[in-house]
């Protein structure tokens, strides 16, 4: 059975940057495509960006497209979302998926492996 673990998630000022990280145990994850999630209070999850298997392919929301960069090393097992010119709305509890398949997708009931979440706050 795999793990993912996020960290990297706290508390910023607008404009700021926070790299989170998603640590795989367990199992390997390299061969399978890979997202992140965020879930604000009262809202639903929603799709932030993903990666394919070999990292070559990758999708991101309209809402963090250029701000946002997703990546993965996959001789640490490990991926990662690189969040610049961080904005109010961007608060969420942030979530590392794994699919069991190479494409990418943008549906949480897509994917098969969830991390338990981590806090980003972005401040006005």
């Amino acid at each position: 059975q795999g793990q993912l673990v996020e960290s990297g998630g706290g508390l910023v000022q607008a404009g700021g940057s926070l790299r989170l990280s998603c640590a795989a145990s367990g199992r390997t994850f390299t061969n399978y495509a890979m997202g992140w999630f965020r879930q604000a209070p009262g809202k639903e999850r929603e799709f932030v960006a993903a990666i394919n298997w070999d990292g070559y392919s990758t999708s991101y929301a309209d809402s963090v497209k250029g701000r946002f960069t997703i990546s993965r090393d996959k001789a640490k097992n490990t991926l990662y979302l690189q969040m610049n010119s961080l904005k109010p709305e961007d608060t969420a509890v942030y979530y590392c998926s794994s699919r069991r398949s190479l494409g990418i997708a943008t549906i949480p009931t897509d994917y098969a492996y969830w991390g338990p979440g981590t806090q980003v706050t972005v401040s006005s």
